[in-house]
């Protein structure tokens, strides 16, 4: 019953075609999405020596690093001293998935367009800078921009002010699940008609060192330093923790038929997202990857209805982020949700490139299956040299495939239990 009724709208139509038409991405691997999708496929690590802060009372010295990022370049140079990184780099990628995109506001009903960006941490950066001028200086001395510099919402607002977009607009907040949960609530909105274009996507900038050490102490991270480069080990034997990043990525997504009435290039269709909650711990995963199993049910419920059934499934971005408890409890989740395909289905982690994104990874993971999509290039999972038996599914280690991808699944999971899963397959 459920699934008969997420087939068609309450009207008898069926569902309300959704694509992708522009992305943009600032990331440990390069400052556009297009260095980041070579990269990708090169099987290049964006993981390194952290360079922005002093590392000397830190044990774990390497991140992912966004790297000769200067906001001058785009954005205004006053205004950019006063925005926090993590609204830079959305603003960066939403000028890139603009133009990928060829949208062109002055041809757009604004209240038709708008804007969700979710994020993990929002601005930590300026709120962390505030509290040390305080402390030393007094209250009077913070800052009139730190209030919207921290705030999650910030980006989403900023984007839409800068670009005129006044249709929805909102923030997602669900830990390492929000950019996948800020594309796939695009998607519910498209569906339904509130707009008829909306920019989606994640952006972070927590690479600071109360954050590592943070992280550091609950001993989610890896502890790799000899090699930066090989520390991210997705599904591995020796796998130790996943590597802080940062970055934003932007997807441009509209309706078809917006998108086909004014001639855009159409990356891919979203066609299922599901959302969930382990409902279990504040920081570990359900060990045999419950939730992550019941979002996935529901992305599949909802592709149904476009005539899209687990089989189907090419391609799946893993969460994948080496930690010891994440790797195998996704691995059960697949198994369980696609039964004996689940060994058939390429899947690969792009994390052990990029490193963790935090609230923006599911969005750069959401534009990788759109290029593999497009492209039909699978990115590998490096540093897999020892895969763990409990881990044993087809990962792609090593080295791009090309292969003929239809229809992609991509996973992300976040402290507290937050789960979401979204699907996409080639437009026709």
């Amino acid at each position: 019953m459920h699934e008969q009724a997420l087939s068609h709208h309450s009207d008898g139509q069926p569902p309300r075609r959704i694509v992708i038409t522009g992305l943009g991405a600032v990331t440990p691997l390069g400052l556009t999405m297009r260095e980041t999708w070579e990269k990708l496929q090169a099987g290049v690590s964006g993981i390194d020596y952290i360079t922005k802060c002093d590392t000397a009372d830190l044990r774990v010295n390497f991140a992912g690093e966004v790297r000769g990022f200067d906001p001058a370049a785009y954005l205004d140079r006053k205004e950019a001293r006063r925005l926090d990184p993590y609204i830079q780099y959305a603003l960066v990628a939403a000028q890139e998935a603009v133009a990928d995109a060829s949208l062109e506001m002055a041809r757009e009903d604004p209240a038709r367009v708008g804007v969700i960006v979710g994020s993990g941490i929002g601005g930590l950066q300026s709120y962390s800078e505030n509290i040390a001028v305080t402390q030393a200086k007094g209250l009077r001395k913070v800052s009139p921009f730190m209030i919207p510099n921290m705030l999650v919402d910030s980006a989403a607002g900023k984007i839409a002010i800068d670009f005129d977009m006044q249709g929805p607009n909102h923030a997602v907040v669900s830990a390492c699940a929000s950019g996948t949960s800020a594309c796939g609530e695009a998607f519910e909105l498209l569906r339904r008609g509130d707009a008829d274009v909306m920019l989606a996507g994640g952006a972070e900038a927590a690479i600071l060192p109360i954050v590592v050490s943070a992280f550091d102490v609950m001993g989610a991270l890896s502890t790799r330093t000899d090699n930066p480069a090989a520390a991210c080990r997705p599904f591995d034997r020796d796998r130790d923790g996943f590597v802080m990043s940062e970055g934003a990525v932007i997807l441009v997504m509209e309706s078809a038929e917006h998108a086909l009435a004014r001639g855009a290039r159409i990356y891919g269709e979203v066609i299922g997202y599901g959302s969930s909650a382990d409902a279990y711990h504040m920081a570990a995963p359900h060990e045999t990857g419950r939730g992550a199993a019941a979002a996935m049910r529901m992305a599949l419920a909802k592709a149904r209805a476009y005539g899209v059934n687990p089989a189907q499934i090419d391609y799946i971005n893993a969460h994948g982020t080496a930690t010891r408890l994440n790797d195998k409890g996704e691995t059960l989740a697949i198994k369980e949700v696609l039964g004996e395909h689940a060994y058939s289905a390429r899947i690969s982690s792009t994390k052990s490139m990029t490193g963790h994104l935090l609230g923006a990874a599911g969005a750069l993971e959401t534009a990788i299956c759109a290029k593999v999509l497009a492209t039909g290039v699978i990115p590998p999972t490096i540093n897999l040299d020892n895969q763990d038996p409990d881990c044993d599914l087809n990962y792609t280690p090593h080295q791009a495939v090309q292969a003929d991808v239809a229809v992609t699944l991509s996973n992300s999971f976040g402290f507290g239990g937050h789960n979401a899963c979204i699907m996409l397959r080639r437009f026709a």
